[in-house]
């Protein structure tokens, strides 16, 4: 991406999310040129793609101001009170297996899908990293690279956390089956069965697969779609319940999109450590934010190692390598001998891909254009929603990630919708796939990590249709 229309992206951002609103004057050239640190054709470059883009327009004599063209976009959906702070057996695997069926294919629009579209990927360039590293794999790496893993991806991911702050030595890292064995791993750390865990709600269904396939109890707190969990509700269920462990997502949480500031990440990270409470943190999606800056995780503010940090490159680079890494503080000699049990290593060969990729560079440069995309196609998404669908509707307006958390008029039932639209060739990720109780009826997830096109744009339409014409009676 050129730096006028990265300048230009980032301005558009600002007016999708309502920071700067109709009627709102953009800085001068001058002004611009001087705060941006750039020249001033590439400010006037960005503002002219602005304004072709119905954006901006110029008036004379006076600068270029935020029209009519710029939506403010739709309201943000409320945070949702659970009616009690009880426990919760969990019971959701069929119904996840029954919608995660239905995105495998191609011919669906996968609104539903958990992925970004794999053509956002340098595949070629992996595969030729690939080829490279396992003609040069020396044969003892197979023992070598037996967890916790690659020495060199060890500390090409270290280095990433170093760049960010953060202090991570790379005997620090435990190399997994992507994110979802990492984290089922940290979770098993620290848990037995009938324990309880803290979630937020709604949540991640593999977290609430987690907990139903090691027999726990699910405590859901309430978050909020724009900073992340409910501070006093977490504080409560913690205080009620001494549950042995707390799941979250502080960057861009799925379904939500929401990102906790650094401030309150702090907060829970002091609140959980005051309670002795070890919080898994899932953070697959900070590198896909739409800011200048990638927001830390939860593990910055650990000073007792009780943050057990997961991540991968299945949602950032390489999907189906299937490497992922746990960095589980006071609890890495447990989680490693957990993964040495259960699966023994991640694939050697992926490893070493990943390792000769990010060594040679060029990610930096892949996540630019990933983020780009993602960015546009959010736009994209966001104003069809605000085009097509009823009255009332409600979305988040996410600063990273790919999913779209939609709130319908409380009597449409997103279950029902997503047989039907599934029936037409598209998928949708009805809300209560992301509750212990099955809750957020009128809710969906849609995913914007595809390219937008005239398909795309259908399908919205489509949704709207059966949005209007669902008579179901659904509770929130």
């Amino acid at each position: 991406m050129k730096r006028y229309e990265s300048l230009a992206e980032e301005i558009a951002q600002s007016i999708r999310l309502g920071v700067m609103k109709l009627g709102d004057r953009l800085p001068s050239v001058r002004q611009a040129s001087v705060s941006r640190g750039v020249s001033p054709s590439t400010v006037f470059e960005a503002y002219y793609l602005l304004e072709a883009r119905g954006l901006i327009r110029a008036r004379e004599r006076s600068g270029y101001y935020v029209i009519a063209g710029a939506k403010a976009g739709l309201p943000e959906p409320e945070i949702f009170l659970p009616p009690d702070n009880e426990t919760t057996t969990v019971d959701i695997s069929g119904l996840v297996f029954e919608i995660l069926e239905s995105t495998k294919t191609r011919d669906i629009v996968p609104f539903g899908s958990a992925f970004p579209s794999p053509l956002l990927f340098p595949l070629p360039r992996l595969a030729r990293s690939m080829a490279s590293s396992v003609q040069e794999m020396d044969p003892w790496s197979t023992v070598d690279d037996l967890t916790p893993g690659n020495g060199k991806l060890r500390r090409q991911i270290a280095l990433r956390y170093l760049a960010d702050g953060l202090h991570i030595h790379p005997d620090e890292i435990v190399i997994t089956n992507g994110a979802l064995e990492a984290l089922n791993l940290c979770l098993s750390a620290v848990v037995r069965p009938g324990d309880a865990v803290i979630i937020e709600s709604p949540t991640f269904y593999g977290a609430l697969q987690a907990l139903e396939g090691l027999g726990l109890q699910a405590i859901q707190v309430p978050t909020h779609p724009r900073d992340g969990i409910d501070l006093a509700e977490l504080a409560a269920a913690l205080k009620r319940h001494q549950p042995k462990a707390c799941w979250l997502m502080t960057n861009f949480q799925n379904p939500l999109g929401s990102l906790m500031p650094d401030e309150k990440k702090k907060a829970v990270v002091e609140l959980l450590a005051s309670h002795e409470v070890p919080l898994i943190e899932d953070d697959v999606y900070g590198e896909l934010y739409f800011g200048n800056k990638r927001p830390v995780p939860a593990k910055a503010f650990d000073q007792k190692g009780l943050v057990m940090h997961c991540s991968s490159f299945s949602k950032c680079l390489a999907p189906g390598y299937r490497v992922g890494w746990a960095i589980p503080g006071k609890f890495t000699e447990k989680v490693a001998r957990l993964k040495l049990t259960r699966t023994l290593s991640a694939s050697a060969p992926a490893q070493a891909a990943l390792a000769d990729y990010l060594t040679k560079g060029g990610y930096d440069k892949h996540l630019r254009q990933l983020r780009h995309a993602l960015s546009v196609q959010q736009s994209a998404m966001m104003q069809a929603v605000m085009r097509h669908f009823p009255p009332g509707t409600k979305s988040t307006k996410p600063y990273g990630g790919y999913f779209l958390w939609v709130e319908l008029p409380h009597t449409v039932n997103t279950l029902q919708i997503h047989r039907q639209a599934l029936s037409l060739g598209i998928s949708i990720a009805p809300g209560p796939m992301f509750s212990a109780r099955r809750e957020f009826t009128n809710c969906l997830r849609l995913n914007y990590g595809h390219p937008w096109n005239a398909q795309a744009e259908s399908a919205i339409a489509t949704l709207s249709r059966l949005i209007a014409s669902n008579t179901g009676n659904a509770s929130h």
